[in-house]
């Protein structure tokens, strides 16, 4: 394929996209297709000679879309969001054409000095604390990884290392594997599985204590859990702190568990993967109060913020203590401009980076702050009109109190009638959700994901799950 030919056949894919996302409404927002289908569907043997591009376009809708679930239908209620936008397409399409490797100022220096400003945009617009953004004589600052769960990982080790040496400082003949094992972080039976993944990998001891009535973690808990295990000679040193929950988007109360994390010297992380976008409206922004005690937060443009995946916004007091932690510099990896950028290989694990800070540019540019804001704001507003909407059938509840554009429900009674009424649900297919439990209680979660979501679309949601539900 040369340049005319790319020309003419992404003139094609553009208008393919552009028909797919504007007709997704009329897809089933759940594959229907059994494991193993496509082996059934493709030759056992990769082509010899090259296929025409028509006969590739022939099996887009037979085999991909045939196995695709559609996230981005307003009918696809699932999980959380997964950003998308045509500005967002249009900055990734750049970034690939470029396709540079961005581990240094040296290999990209736009690529670099985008991110530093793109992350520092980001950062007024939360309102974050000074510390946490680019200055000429701070430490602190932004960078784009892959997922809050490499985050999560990234900041724990950060962490490790930075309470190995200061141990070792004071004993320094004490191995690094004994240290380790005397390491204990802390967070919620609400977190995210990815923390508890983070200290599995870090080798550390993870202390998963209970949240409360509501699902967030309390900062008496967390005073507890310290004080038993300084008692028995481990030391605390890592908090995950969540605001937004997977499960029922619950809170943390970062402002009792703050002051504990300062006044013990831990490093408290914030994960706020899908509520963070929300931060950016003045209505939702007292939520993330008490950051200022945090040495690092994290959400995702890529959930709810018209981001395509992946662009995951890491913010750190100190960048020094990440680099500690992954820094290794060989010669060829070397160049004369060192200290003046961020060198943002030593800010995760990772070597290589994609010009991930393109598609956020091009998003908060053409999109601007306020249509942002009005776009979360739209989707909160209709998940309060689903809540209503359970209010009014007696048959039944809502399981939490609606902060975001997530409702939590279920039929009164017994979680067997819940995982029927899911299980008709999904079969039926007209559209999609997922579970959760939370203190033995299983209830269905009802997300408002595709930006294209209208009231309409609430309203044909709920319509199905009443009519469902008389089979129950």
């Amino acid at each position: 394929m040369d340049a005319e030919e790319f020309r003419k056949r992404g003139k094609e894919m553009v208008d393919y996209i552009a028909d797919y996302l504007s007709s997704i409404d009329k897809r089933r927002p759940l594959a229907d297709v059994e494991p193993g289908y496509i082996k059934e569907l493709v030759r056992n043997e990769a082509p010899v000679e090259p296929d025409s591009w028509e006969d590739l376009m022939k099996d887009i809708e037979p085999i991909i879309m045939k196995g695709t679930t559609h996230w981005h239908s307003p009918h696809f209620h699932a999980y959380f969001p997964t950003g998308n936008s045509f500005p967002g397409i249009l900055g990734d399409m750049l970034s690939d054409a470029i396709g540079c490797i961005g581990f240094s100022w040296a290999s990209g220096p736009s690529c670099t000095e985008l991110e530093v400003v793109v992350m520092n945009w980001l950062g007024k617009m939360l309102s974050l604390p000074p510390e946490f953004l680019f200055s000429p004589n701070g430490h602190g600052g932004g960078v784009i990884q892959s997922t809050a769960s490499e985050v999560t990982l990234t900041c724990l080790l950060g962490a490790r290392t930075k309470f190995i040496r200061q141990i070792k400082g004071d004993n320094p003949n004490m191995e690094d594997g004994v240290i380790m094992s005397k390491l204990v972080c802390y967070c919620s039976d609400q977190a995210h599985s990815s923390v508890e993944k983070a200290g599995l990998v870090g080798a550390v001891k993870l202390r998963i204590l209970e949240s409360d009535a509501k699902g967030s973690f309390r900062g008496a808990t967390l005073e507890t859990a310290i004080k038993t295990d300084k008692a028995n000679g481990l030391v605390p040193f890592f908090v995950c702190a969540t605001l937004g929950t997977t499960g029922c988007c619950a809170f943390d109360n970062i402002k009792e568990l703050g002051p504990i994390c300062e006044r013990e010297g831990i490093w408290l992380h914030i994960d706020a993967a899908y509520a963070g976008s929300s931060f950016i409206c003045p209505e939702f922004r007292p939520l993330l109060d008490g950051v200022e005690f945090a040495m690092s937060f994290n959400f995702n443009p890529h959930k709810w913020l018209q981001v395509n995946f992946d662009c995951s916004a890491l913010w750190v007091k100190d960048s020094r203590l990440l680099a500690e932690a992954f820094v290794v510099d060989p010669l060829y990896l070397k160049h004369e401009n060192e200290g003046a950028m961020p060198d943002y290989r030593h800010w995760h694990i990772p070597l290589g980076r994609r010009f991930r800070s393109l598609k956020l540019w091009f998003v908060l540019r053409l999109f601007g702050q306020r249509k942002l804001q009005q776009s979360i704001v739209k989707d909160v507003n209709l998940a309060k009109e689903f809540e209503k909407l359970v209010r009014a059938d007696t048959r039944f509840e809502v399981t939490s109190e609606v902060k975001m554009a997530l409702v939590c429900f279920k039929l009164k009674g017994t979680n067997e009638k819940n995982e029927k009424l899911l299980k008709l649900i999904n079969d039926d297919g007209r559209i999609h959700i997922v579970p959760s439990t939370m203190k033995g209680t299983y209830y269905l979660r009802f997300a408002i994901c595709a930006s294209t979501t209208t009231i309409d679309h609430v309203i044909f949601a709920w319509n199905v799950i009443q009519e469902l539900a008389n089979k129950v």
